[in-house]
């Protein structure tokens, strides 16, 4: 094991090699530069070297290539060509290649285990953004959120907050005069929302079992942290779930992993690729959520590394925090490009020997300016960095490797088979049912007693006795009948014609009181 991750090497010759020490790794981090300069491979040598340590890691495959972790590099792999000549530059006297622990992960379960939550765990907040609701329909949502946690109804996949809303629909008028207003063209709105995330394969995300943070957080027996890779080139169509989903991981990883301080090394390194999706468009209480995460997570021992073509994608507030910074080149064709990339070279701690600006716009592909945390976790001064080769394969496995790697996995009896237990869906359903059949046995009973309201009729009238009625004009009409006959009647017109639903919808409105 290695108190510290071998970076690259820096300096005017490349030789002065630089670290990330690994007691502030949970102090977050930033991996930033336009497309192609090598910000990938940046992810896979830190990667490796988190794994080395024996600190798991939680990463999405945004292009595909990082399933490469998972098998040794070769001298003979066209990639790999320069990589020997490289590591004698820098100094890299240990460098070998080598394959890594990884378990692969995927939300449509094609390319890795299948990776759910419930509908329960997301919660409004997080779901409103996914379905991207007004504020009205994300009330609704908070109404049906309380209903189902006031009535006992699971909502775990979307088939039950479907058959939640179908209920409130049903019964706004009611529910109105408890949370006010329930629109039904709101109600219908969020139905048409999860109609497309259906169509995106977002209802693959929802179900059981839900995704356990203890499987994230596995080391090997010999000691090193297991590699966890979310396929997300699919996932990439829809982006909105994509950062959702990683949102709620975070969140989820905030709320139920205990306090720890400073540990000397973090229990888990998550690298959110394409970050500048959660923040587009994302309402302030989203980003205030984002801002108290990263915030408060290091002291769970988790370190937050955003990766993202310009820091300018991450809120101020939360770039402040990310202390350990790789940037990568940044290219400067228009005056907003010179802004940003000046505003980008001022948040690091100049180093006399180079102009900082000039260097982010100079560093070649594999190259990158770097700012690691030092001692009483102060930024080091900006280094540039030749950044080391990675010991695994550069590029992505075959589909029949995957699949080798999948079915040798342990989480494969875990996660691979879906669990459809009995939730706000059924339980409706069911209730629904039983209203149904209550309502039939009562008409049944009404028609029975209007067979033998009508054979006592015949009788009497054939026995000679007849109704007198009056003939006076004040009271022309029939004179009351009996209280039980008057009871039938009322109960064989309330059961006739479509009656028989209303009852049913009224029965069904009762049975969340009291049951």
């Amino acid at each position: 094991m290695t108190s510290d991750i071998f970076i690259g090497g820096g300096g005017p010759d490349y030789t002065t090699q630089q670290f990330m020490k690994l007691d502030y790794a949970n102090r977050h981090g930033l991996i930033a530069g336009a497309t192609g300069t090598g910000k990938t491979v940046t992810l896979q040598i830190l990667a490796e070297g988190f794994s080395k340590a024996g600190v798991p890691v939680f990463l999405s495959d945004v292009k595909g290539d990082l399933s490469g972790l998972a098998k040794s590099g070769t001298e003979t792999h066209k990639l790999h060509a320069p990589f020997t000549e490289r590591a004698e530059k820098i100094g890299f006297a240990d460098y070998q290649y080598e394959a890594f622990p990884v378990t692969f992960w995927d939300v449509f379960g094609d390319q890795g285990h299948p990776v759910r939550t419930t509908v329960s765990e997301m919660g409004p907040l997080l779901l409103a953004r996914l379905l991207e609701l007004s504020d009205a329909q994300e009330g609704i949502l908070n109404i049906a959120f309380r209903l189902a946690d006031e009535e006992g109804l699971p909502l775990l996949d979307l088939k039950d907050l479907q058959a939640l809303l179908v209920w409130i629909g049903e019964n706004a008028k009611a529910l109105s005069l408890r949370y006010g207003n329930v629109s039904s063209s709101s109600i219908g709105a969020i139905q048409r929302r999860l109609l497309v995330l259906e169509n995106q394969g977002g209802v693959g995300l929802f179900g059981e079992p839900a995704l356990s943070l203890a499987d994230l957080m596995r080391t090997t027996a010999e000691g090193r942290g297991q590699i966890n890779i979310l396929a997300a080139d699919k996932l990439m169509a829809a982006p909105g779930l994509y950062a959702t989903f990683l949102l709620w991981l975070l969140s989820e990883l905030f709320e139920e992993l205990p306090e720890v301080g400073d540990p000397d090394k973090p229990k888990l390194v998550f690298f959110f690729d394409e970050a500048h999706l959660l923040f587009d468009d994302a309402p302030k209480a989203l980003v205030d959520k984002v801002e108290q995460v990263a915030r408060l997570i290091r002291s769970k021992g988790v370190g937050v590394f955003f990766i993202t073509q310009n820091p300018a994608d991450v809120p101020e507030d939360i770039l402040g925090q990310l202390g350990n910074r790789i940037q990568h080149a940044l290219r400067a064709f228009t005056a907003k490009d010179r802004k940003q990339l000046r505003l980008a070279a001022e948040t690091y701690r100049e180093n006399p020997a180079f102009d900082t600006e000039a260097a982010i716009r100079e560093v070649g592909v594999g190259e990158a300016v770097t700012s690691m945390l030092q001692k009483k976790g102060v930024p080091g001064i900006v280094e540039r960095t030749l950044i080391r080769p990675p010991s695994s394969q550069l590029g992505p496995i075959t589909a029949a490797e995957r699949a080798s790697i999948m079915a040798a996995s342990e989480m494969a009896a875990r996660y691979d088979k879906m669990v459809d237990r009995k939730s706000a869906y059924e339980i409706l359903q069911s209730r629904s049912a039983k209203a149904a059949e209550e309502a039939a046995e009562a008409e049944e009973k009404a028609e029975e007693g209007t067979a033998l309201l009508r054979e006592f009729n015949a009788a009497r009238r054939y026995s000679g006795h007849r109704v007198a009625r009056s003939t006076s004009r004040r009271s022309s009409g029939r004179q009351p009948d009996s209280l039980g006959s008057a009871l039938t009647k009322a109960v064989v017109k309330e059961l006739s014609g479509t009656t028989g639903r209303r009852l049913v919808r009224g029965i069904l409105g009762g049975l969340f009181k009291g049951r």
